[in-house]
């Protein structure tokens, strides 16, 4: 199976109301020979706020962001799933990319009426090249360094990384030019930690992790904590808490025996606590586990101790139920979000009827569009569905409908509701940023500024019932 290393550049961090302003992929064999690249920029969507600092960061413009000429959010979306459906099967690698941008890619497909969990779909597999470079700078010898940063701690920032392991960096925070660099890592890894490279490729499968951490009587788990390893020998509990890809372990380093005689208090003090010798891992994560008996010598551990100690949890399984227990209690589910773009996890997934509606939607003409969004049984949808016709093709709304519209965007850019960026916030934002910046980073701030303070007085006339056009700068968008 190949590789397909890709990168995100976006508006902001908050995941389900910032969007993907750039995608970059290189699609590579089984070597990680390049065989085809891909890379598409989108023009902002209207009820997206850029944060400055991001803006600061990609180095572009809200000219650049608002180019008409520029595909719009939803044809760019299309346009990468298609493109990475083609590719596939393959493994899709990113840097910090389970955090970040597998999250930005997963909301930007589904906001899009797409399904959302393509990289994760058998037989696609995924994994994070961050963790990769860290679990080779752990390695002895190791076969990459982390460079350290202002406050003396090591920094694993991609392009930082890239520099202190001999790379050019010139194309810092460009989608293609940071999915070259981490490209380049992940060979200066495979060749130079082959068994590191191997755990990362065969632990990118999670029905594979899955079968390792269920079958195997205790294994090592390597967390990372600003930027240093810990390694752990730890033996599965059990299933963690309303998620079927957790899975709860118990570090080894403690004895398990302390917890027979344990009352509630006491067990839960010991169990619920920070560091906690129960560790969450998710076999859809790709994390960083080895099997004891492969272990490199450099990690040393007491054998007869962690068999001793896994035998006895594997003896005592009254025990292990109280600890999962209390640990359990910890993870009540949180009230459902009052935005629908934070609720992609929270909600049941969409049924087959609502499938069949979201791929119909896609292959129909703008006139029939409306009709199959209206019939969605999923609320979410029914939501970016709205928004999607208003921003593609607002024309082919009834008048009563595109008010509305109209009336719910210029409520979102203002109205601070614990969601989205506003424009007043952003242009608070924008003024102390323009304290600390000079030169073309300033000129970039107060060109931001006066798009900002246009918007937010067409916004306020309308919401004032002074105007009656469209507010977006191009395509606008409802819900």
């Amino acid at each position: 199976m190949g590789f397909v290393v890709y990168d995100t550049e976006t508006t902001g961090l908050k995941q389900g109301f910032d969007q993907i302003v750039q995608f970059a992929a290189i699609l590579t064999d089984a070597d990680l020979v390049e065989l085809d690249r891909f890379e598409l920029r989108c023009r902002l969507q209207p009820h997206v706020i850029p944060h400055p600092s991001a803006l600061l960061a990609n180095g572009i413009s809200i000219g650049q962001l608002t180019d008409p000429n520029l595909p719009s959010h939803y044809d760019m979306v299309g346009s990468i799933r298609r493109q990475l459906a083609a590719w596939g099967p393959a493994i899709f690698v990113g840097y910090n990319s389970i955090r970040f941008d597998e999250e930005m890619l997963r909301h930007a497909f589904f906001q899009n009426l797409f399904p959302a969990f393509l990289t994760t779909m058998p037989p696609n597999c995924r994994a994070d090249a961050m963790n990769l470079v860290l679990a080779a700078c752990a390695a002895r010898p190791a076969s990459l360094s982390l460079p350290i940063g202002p406050e003396g701690r090591p920094t694993f920032k991609l392009a930082a990384v890239a520099q202190a392991n001999g790379l050019e960096a010139t194309r810092a925070h460009d989608a293609m030019g940071d999915a070259e660099m981490t490209l380049e890592l992940c060979r200066r890894v495979q060749a130079g930690s082959d068994d590191v490279w191997q755990r990362f490729v065969r632990f990118s499968n999670k029905a594979v992790v899955a079968d390792f951490v269920r079958n195997e009587k205790y294994f090592f788990l390597t967390e990372f904590f600003g930027g240093e390893a810990t390694h752990r020998v730890v033996s599965r509990l059990g299933s963690a808490p309303n998620d079927s890809n957790g899975h709860l372990c118990w570090d080894l380093g403690t004895n398990p025996a302390s917890l027979a005689d344990m009352d509630d208090q006491a067990l839960d003090e010991a169990v619920c606590r920070p560091m906690s010798p129960v560790r969450r891992l998710r076999v859809n994560a790709a994390p960083s586990v080895c099997a004891h008996w492969d272990a490199p010598e450099w990690l040393e551990f007491d054998r007869g101790v962690a068999e001793s100690r896994a035998a006895w949890l594997q003896a005592h399984s009254d025990v292990v139920a109280r600890v999962v227990g209390f640990y359990a209690k910890r993870w009540k589910d949180a009230e459902p979000s009052v935005h629908p773009e934070l609720r992609m996890y929270s909600d049941p997934f969409p049924g087959p009827a609502d499938e069949a509606r979201m791929w119909n939607f896609h292959e129909s003409s703008k006139a029939r569009r409306l009709g199959l969004v209206r019939d969605l049984d999923d609320a979410r949808l029914r939501t970016f569905g709205h928004r999607l016709v208003y921003a593609e093709h607002r024309s082919a709304l009834p008048e009563a409908d595109r008010l509305k519209a109209d009336r719910w965007l210029a409520s979102r850019l203002i109205e601070e509701a614990g969601g989205p960026l506003t424009l007043p916030v952003a242009i608070a934002l924008v003024d102390e940023e323009c304290d600390r910046v000079t030169g073309a980073e300033r000129d970039l701030l107060v060109e931001y500024r006066a798009w900002l303070k246009a918007r937010l007085d067409r916004a306020s006339a309308h919401l004032g019932e002074q105007l009656t056009g469209p507010l977006s700068h191009g395509s606008p968008a409802s819900e």
